[in-house]
């Protein structure tokens, strides 16, 4: 069982161990003690994930053998379903593995824009954020909802939400790009078939330890009353907040808290993560490409397609890997389209 260095993984948390215990380590500043201290508590775990599933397979062994001895049904039926479980858990090591960006560890922040088409696209969007927000919640992911925009006869002009969690970017981080719904549209009376487009954006929440200096003068807050569908978000005073960063153009609203400083704090983290990831993508773009980009919500740019007729399928056009309940997808089980993508893109490295 090498599903990672377990040896190394070991020696890392003892080193860091070791360092916690002098003294000048406690005069370091908070954000860099609790660095070490979370990177710690993240190693033990997977100690305690190898070591578990360790024994598993040794206690399946004592039990296959007695089976095999006694020729014992039930027990073989046992066998049978702990093995299914643990080879889950070890494909959940495994995937964790390749979880090792520098911000993979860190909350996801998404935002939701449906693409041309009016309600048939306003519809899809509000679509993708049920099936987003149903993967959370099956994976023990806490949904946070900061800014949503009802669309004028159904579905979602915009929506951002937060996915709070271990990890949750890492896993997220693949779904990023326009996704493609190909079906026969309720809202057409002629029932005719429809393709429609929505862009998912998703970012790493930016921590404290991470400076990205904002000049206040290069900001416009605007501060409304909130509002949401059917009743929801409905506050009576000026308390949600939409900041924009004039240099750049980007803006952020945030709605989901109960007072006006708290949501100003929430959009500024928002804007914080954006500007962060405008400025890696730099590196390799300019600012005018990445837009064109962002834009870019039809043909040809998806990264997904969803097909709901003539036949039922998704299919993910980076990887190939596809689904033929497109039901299930949509109720939330993605996490063949994330491992899929995740192992494709390490071993592209």
């Amino acid at each position: 069982m090498n599903l990672f260095d377990i040896a190394t993984v070991e020696a890392k948390r003892k080193s860091l161990e070791e360092e916690t215990m002098k003294e000048e380590f406690w005069q370091k500043e908070p954000s860099e003690t609790g660095k070490i201290l979370s990177e710690i508590k993240q190693l033990k775990k997977k100690e305690e994930q190898y070591k578990n599933a360790e024994n598993e397979i040794t206690n399946l062994q004592d039990l296959t053998e007695l089976a095999n001895m006694e020729n014992d049904q039930d027990v073989a039926k046992d066998i049978l379903k702990a093995t299914e479980k643990l080879e889950k858990e070890i494909e959940k090591i495994q995937l964790e593995t390749l979880l090792s960006g520098k911000y993979d560890r860190n909350n996801a922040i998404l935002t939701i824009h449906p693409g041309a088409g009016g309600t048939e696209s306003q519809d899809w969007a509000e679509m993708l954020y049920r099936m987003y927000s149903r993967w959370a919640v099956k994976n023990g992911f806490e949904v946070k909802e900061l800014d949503y925009l009802e669309g004028d006869e159904a579905g979602i002009k915009s929506v951002t939400f937060e996915v709070v969690g271990e990890n949750a970017y890492g896993y997220l981080k693949g779904e990023m790009g326009v996704h493609r719904l190909v079906r026969i549209s309720p809202f057409d009376a002629g029932g005719r078939r429809h393709t429609s487009f929505a862009s998912l954006e998703v970012l790493p929440e930016i921590t404290d330890d991470i400076e990205i200096e904002i000049n206040p003068d290069d900001l416009r807050i605007d501060t409304y009353r909130a509002s949401g569908a059917g009743g929801q978000h409905i506050n009576k005073t000026s308390s949600a907040v939409r900041i924009t960063h004039i240099p750049t153009n980007i803006v952020v609203a945030c709605q989901s808290e109960r007072s006006q400083i708290q949501n100003r704090e929430t959009a500024m983290k928002m804007l914080k993560s954006k500007l962060f990831h405008l400025k890696e993508k730099e590196q390799k773009e300019t600012i005018e490409e990445l837009k064109g980009e962002q834009k870019d919500i039809a043909w040809g740019s998806q990264i997904r397609s969803y097909v709901f007729c003539p036949y039922t399928l998704v299919k993910d056009h980076r990887t190939n890997y596809e689904v033929g309940n497109v039901d299930s997808v949509m109720d939330g089980n993605i996490d063949g389209f994330i491992d899929a993508y995740l192992k494709f893109i390490n071993s592209s490295n």
